[in-house]
């Protein structure tokens, strides 16, 4: 059984990423990234505040960045496989 693809067009990391982000987010991310992270894809539920997931640079570790600012390691975030 074939999953029907849930983003109807859009990318997984938009142009502005850090658009869908509050300023403790953003300082987060930045923090991540200077380290060697980068986003793997903004999740943007509809009703819902847009999740940023994060990976470090060999894609071994997942995190979400909180809404206060606080990288989850251990996110309770279901994903797809590939």
């Amino acid at each position: 059984m074939k999953r029907e693809e849930n983003r109807k067009g859009l990318k997984p990391v938009p142009d502005n990423p850090l658009k869908f982000m509050n300023e403790a987010q953003v300082f987060t991310c930045r923090r991540m990234m200077a380290m060697g992270w980068h986003i793997k894809f903004i999740r943007r539920p509809s009703f819902q505040r847009p999740v940023c997931v994060m990976t470090d640079e060999n894609e071994n570790t997942i995190a979400l960045i909180e809404a206060n600012g606080v990288l989850d390691k251990q996110p309770d975030i279901a994903l797809r496989r590939t």
